[in-house]
C-alpha cells in the first residue's frame, strides 16, 4: 500500500514492550492499533514465529474464539466446533502448542474488544498470565476489558501502550502528506494537526479528502472550522469525492461486517465491486482483505459505522430491503447465523424465528450456542407470545446447558403449539419433540420413558425439502445416540452396540462428525461385555477420530477416555490408565451428564483399591453414588457401586457400616451378583468363611446376574479365599485355577489386586499352574516382584519376567514390531528376548516355542 509512513518510536516501543509477557493496546477506534501491528509483525517475522488474529466482530461464543486461535497457532484454518466446550482444556492445548514450537512466538490478537464472552475473557486471563518464557502476547482493544492481569502488572510483565501514545505527531502529519503526494503550508499543515489531534483515523481520511483536491488549503481551512465533528465531516468530504458507483458500493454494503464481491453486486445492483474493493485497498482507504485469494473483505470498524450512520441519513427507507437481499443470500449460502441477524435487523421478526426453529439444532451442533443465545435474546418481548416455536430453540439451549427442568418446560409450550400447525410443519416438530424429549429422558436417566419414547419417532414425510430431510437427518442421528447411551446404561449392550454403530454410520453420511465421535465414544463401553479387546479397540479408534477434530479434550470423547483407562487398569496398566483417567477427568471439568461421571469416579476408585488406597478408592465411591442418586432409572454400573463400596468398607474394618449399607439394598439389587460377592467380604472380614462360600454360590453358579464377568472372576478368588481360612488348599487352589483361566483371555488383574489374592498366588506349588506369565503380570502390578514359585521344571532354564511377558504374546498373530508396541520396548529389546526364549526352551521356531511353552504349563491351552 501506499501513503504509509514508518512510524519508527512507536514500532521502537512496541519493541521494548514484547521484552515483557503480555502487551495490551488499549485506545478508541481509528487509533492506528490494527495498523501498527501490522507494521510492527512485517518487520518482525525474521526473528520469531507470529500468530496473528483479529476477533469476528460479536464473537460471542467461547469455543468458536478458542479455535480460531488455535488455527491461527498452527497456521492452519481453525479446527471444527463442538458442543460441550471445555474451556479450561482449551487453554491447556494452546499452552501446550506454543511450548512445542521450542522458539520465541508471539501472540497478536486484535480487536479483542469484539470478544462478547465473559466465559471466554476468564480463560484467556488463564492463559495470558501463564504463558512460558519465551512467549509474548499483544492484545489491542478499543476498552478496557476484564482480564485480571494485576499480578502481571505487579512483577513488571506487562506493558500497556494508550491512545496518547499512539497519536501521529505534527511532523508525522507532515511525513504522511508528503508520503500521499500532497503539499501544504506549514501554517496548513499544523491547523490540520490541531484540527484532528493527531488522531489517525481523522488524518488518513483528511489525506483521502485533499488527494486531488483542486484547492487544499481551503479544504482544511474550512475542516477547521466546521462545526461537525471531525470523523464525521471528513467522511461527508471524502465520500463526495469518489465516484457515483464507489459511493453507491460503500454505503449500500456497510450494514455487513464482511462482504465479497458477488454479495456486494446483489447489493449495488450492478457488476464489478470486487475490483472497487481491491482498488479500495490498494488506496488504503479503510478497506481491508480477510483472506490470502482478498475475495472477501471488510471495512475499518470506525470507518464502517459512519458510513451506516450515513445510509440511514440518506437512505433510510433502503435499509430493510437491503438487509433482506443480505439474509437471502446467506441463508443460500450456508450463512444462517448471519442471514437471521439480517431479518432481525430488518425487523422481519417471524421469518427470523422460523428460520432459528430450524436451525438451532445444527448451530449448535456447530459449537453456536452462545450465538443461538445472543439471537434468542435480540427478539422483542412479544415473539414469544407471536411465535411460541421458539420455545423448541429455548429448550435447546436449555438442554445444552443441562438445564432440564426450564428445557421440559419449554418443551410443554412446543407440545400444545404442534397441535395447532398446519400439516405440513407438525412432522417436523413432532420429530424434534419426540428426539429432544429423548435426550432429555437419557440426561435425567429416565431409562424406560427413553424406550417408549424412542418408538414415537415419527418416519420421514413425503415431499419434504432439503432443509427438512437434514434436520430429520441430524435428530434421527440424535435419536440413535440417545438410545443407544441409555440401552448402555441399562446394559443392554448388544442392543447398545446395534444403536450406537447405525448412529455413528448415519452421522458420518450426513457430515455431522461430532455426533458420529459421540457414538463412538460410547461404543467401547457398550462391548465390554462382549470383548475387552474389542472394547479397546473402538475406545482408540473414538479418540483419534476425535484427536482429528481437535476434540480429544472435549466432554464429547470422556466416555471412551473413561472406558479406555478402565480397560487398562483391568490389565494392570495403572499408570497409563490414570493417565487415560486423568484426561477424562479434565475433559469432564465444564460438566458431564451423570452417567459419564459416574463412570470416572467408578474407574477411579477401582484404581486407587487395586493400588491398595481403600480411603481414596471409599471417597470416589461416594462421588459415584452422588452422580447415581441424581439418575431417575436403575443405571448399570449402580450394582457395581454398592457392591464395592460394601466391599471397602468392610476391607477398612468397617464392618458396622458396611452391614447397614448391605442391609439398605432393595431386594431385586441384592440378588445382583456384585452384592452377593460384596456380602461374602463382610462375611470374610467377620471371619465366617463359610457364609462367605454360602454367600457366592449363587454367584459360581451364574443363577445370580453379573457385570461384567469380572465379578465371577472376584468370586471364584474370594471363594479361593474362603476354602483357604476352611483348611480346604484342595479347593483354594481349584478356585484359583477357575479365576485364572477367566482372567487370562483378557489379562485381567485387578480382581486379583482388590481381593487380596497374592498369597494365593504365591502358595502356589512348582507345576502347579499353565498361567506363570499372567501370575508374573498380577505380582508385577500389585507389588512389582515375581515369585519364586512360577519357576518351570528344569531342565528348563528360568525365564525372566520379561521374557514370560514376551512368550505371552507368541500364540498370537502379532508381529514382532506390534509386539514392541504392546509392551513399549524396541523392536530390538523384543529380538533379543525372543532369542533368549528359544534358547532356554529348546525351541528352533515361533510355533515350537509356543508348544514347549505349553507343555511345561507356562501357556494356557486356551480360553475356557
Amino acid at each position: 500500500m501506499h501513503g504509509l509512513i514508518d512510524r519508527r518510536d512507536l514500532i521502537a516501543a512496541l519493541d521494548q514492550a514484547v521484552d515483557k509477557h503480555v502487551t495490551v493496546i488499549s485506545a478508541p477506534a481509528g487509533s492506528g492499533k490494527t495498523s501498527l501491528l501490522q507494521a510492527w509483525a512485517a518487520r518482525r517475522r525474521q526473528d520469531r514465529r507470529i500468530a496473528f488474529l483479529s476477533v469476528k466482530p460479536g464473537q460471542h461464543d467461547a469455543q468458536l474464539f478458542w479455535l480460531t486461535l488455535l488455527g491461527a497457532i498452527r497456521g492452519t484454518e481453525a479446527p471444527p466446533p463442538a458442543p460441550g466446550f471445555n474451556g479450561r482444556a482449551m487453554v491447556d492445548k494452546v499452552l501446550s502448542e506454543l511450548t512445542a514450537y521450542g522458539g520465541p512466538v508471539v501472540l497478536i490478537i486484535d480487536d479483542l474488544h469484539e470478544l462478547t464472552s465473559a466465559e471466554a475473557t476468564d480463560q484467556l486471563t488463564v492463559l495470558l498470565t501463564n504463558l512460558p518464557a519465551d512467549i509474548h502476547a499483544i492484545v489491542a482493544t478499543r476498552r478496557d476489558l476484564p482480564l485480571r492481569l494485576h499480578q502481571l502488572r505487579l512483577a513488571g510483565e506487562l506493558a500497556e501502550i494508550r491512545a496518547a501514545e499512539l497519536r501521529f505527531t505534527e511532523d508525522e502529519t507532515r511525513k504522511l502528506l508528503t508520503a500521499a503526494g500532497i503539499t501544504l503550508p506549514d501554517q496548513a499543515v499544523t491547523t490540520l494537526y490541531e484540527r484532528t489531534e493527531g488522531w489517525a483515523a481523522g488524518l488518513r481520511l483528511a489525506v483521502l479528502s485533499l488527494a486531488g483536491h483542486p484547492d487544499p488549503e481551503r479544504f482544511v481551512a474550512e475542516f477547521s472550522g466546521s462545526d461537525r465533528t471531525v470523523a464525521e465531516y471528513l467522511m461527508a468530504e471524502m465520500l463526495d469525492r469518489q465516484p457515483p458507483e464507489v459511493q453507491r458500493l460503500l454505503l449500500r454494503t456497510s450494514l455487513l461486517d464482511q462482504v465479497n464481491g458477488e454479495l456486494a453486486d446483489l447489493l449495488t445492483g450492478s457488476g464489478g465491486s470486487e475490483r472497487i474493493l481491491l482498488d479500495l485497498e490498494d488506496a488504503n482507504a479503510f478497506v481491508v482483505s480477510l483472506d490470502p485469494a482478498r475475495s472477501w473483505f471488510r471495512y475499518h470498524h470506525l470507518f464502517g459505522g459512519l458510513l451506516r450512520l450515513e445510509l440511514r441519513r440518506t437512505v433510510p427507507g433502503d435499509v430493510p430491503e437491503l438487509h433482506r437481499i443480505a439474509a437471502r443470500w446467506f441463508a443460500d449460502h450456508g450463512g444462517t447465523a448471519d442471514a437471521i441477524h439480517h431479518l432481525q435487523a430488518a425487523g422481519d421478526w417471524t421469518d427470523a424465528a422460523h428460520l432459528l426453529t430450524d436451525h438451532a439444532l445444527s448451530l449448535t451442533l456447530d459449537g453456536q450456542a452462545g450465538t443461538v443465545a445472543v439471537l434468542l435474546r435480540t427478539f422483542p418481548a412479544r415473539i414469544g407470545e407471536d411465535f411460541p416455536g421458539l420455545a423448541l430453540v429455548y429448550a435447546i439451549a436449555d438442554l445444552d446447558q443441562l438445564h432440564l427442568d426450564q428445557a421440559d418446560a419449554h418443551l410443554d409450550v412446543v407440545r400444545a403449539y404442534a397441535e395447532t400447525t398446519p400439516p405440513d410443519q407438525q412432522h417436523q416438530l413432532r420429530l424434534a419433540l419426540a428426539s429432544l424429549d429423548l435426550l432429555s429422558a437419557r440426561l435425567r436417566g429416565h431409562f424406560d420413558s427413553v424406550f417408549e419414547q424412542v418408538d414415537a419417532l415419527p418416519a420421514t414425510a413425503y415431499g419434504q425439502t432439503n432443509a427438512e430431510v437434514a434436520l430429520g437427518n441430524d435428530l434421527r442421528a440424535i435419536a440413535l445416540l440417545n438410545l443407544g447411551v441409555t440401552q448402555a446404561w441399562s446394559l443392554r449392550l448388544a442392543e447398545s452396540e446395534k444403536s450406537l454403530s447405525e448412529g455413528a454410520a448415519l452421522a458420518h453420511d450426513i457430515g455431522r462428525p461430532y455426533l458420529e465421535v459421540a457414538c463412538l465414544a460410547h461404543l467401547g463401553f457398550a462391548v465390554t461385555g462382549r470383548s475387552y479387546a474389542l472394547a479397546r479397540q473402538h475406545c482408540e479408534n473414538a479418540i483419534a477420530q476425535a484427536a482429528l477434530h481437535g476434540w480429544d479434550a472435549e466432554p464429547v470423547i470422556a466416555p471412551a477416555q473413561a472406558t479406555l483407562a478402565g480397560l487398562l487398569i483391568s490389565a494392570g496398566e495403572f499408570d497409563r490408565g490414570e493417565e487415560w483417567l486423568e484426561r477424562a477427568r479434565r475433559a469432564t471439568e465444564a460438566g458431564a451428564e451423570p452417567g459419564v461421571r459416574l463412570l470416572i469416579h467408578l474407574i477411579t476408585a477401582m484404581l486407587r483399591a487395586a493400588r491398595g488406597r481403600l480411603p481414596e478408592a471409599l471417597a470416589e465411591l461416594g462421588a459415584a453414588e452422588q452422580m447415581r442418586a441424581r439418575i431417575t432409572g436403575k443405571h448399570a454400573l449402580t450394582s457395581r457401586v454398592t457392591g464395592w463400596t460394601i466391599a471397602t468398607q468392610a476391607r477398612l474394618g468397617e464392618i458396622d457400616q458396611a452391614r447397614a449399607t448391605l442391609a439398605a439394598v432393595d431386594d431385586q439389587l441384592a440378588a445382583a451378583g456384585e452384592i452377593r460377592t460384596a456380602a461374602a467380604v463382610v462375611r470374610l472380614a467377620e471371619h465366617d468363611p463359610a457364609g462367605a462360600r454360602r454367600e457366592l454360590r449363587p454367584v459360581l453358579d451364574r443363577a445370580a446376574p453379573i457385570n461384567p464377568y469380572a465379578t465371577l472372576i472376584e468370586a471364584h478368588l474370594l471363594d479361593a479365599l474362603a476354602c483357604r481360612d476352611l483348611g480346604d488348599e484342595r479347593a483354594a487352589r481349584a478356585a484359583l485355577e477357575r479365576a485364572l483361566q477367566l482372567a487370562e483371555p483378557d489379562r485381567l488383574i485387578v480382581p486379583f489386586a482388590m481381593t487380596g489374592a497374592r498369597e494365593l498366588l504365591t502358595a502356589l506349588p512348582p507345576h502347579g499352574t499353565s498361567h506363570a506369565a499372567l501370575i508374573t503380570d498380577i505380582l508385577d502390578a500389585v507389588h512389582g516382584d515375581s515369585p519364586t514359585s512360577t519357576t518351570p521344571p528344569e531342565p528348563v532354564e528360568k525365564l525372566s519376567p520379561t521374557e514370560l511377558r514376551v512368550l505371552r504374546y507368541l500364540p498370537t498373530n502379532l508381529t514382532r514390531p506390534e509386539i514392541a508396541t504392546e509392551l513399549s520396548v524396541s523392536l530390538n529389546t523384543v529380538n533379543t528376548h525372543i532369542r533368549r526364549i528359544y534358547t532356554k526352551l529348546g525351541a528352533s521356531d515361533r510355533s515350537s516355542a509356543v508348544q514347549r511353552g505349553r507343555d511345561l504349563r507356562l501357556l494356557s491351552v486356551g480360553r475356557a
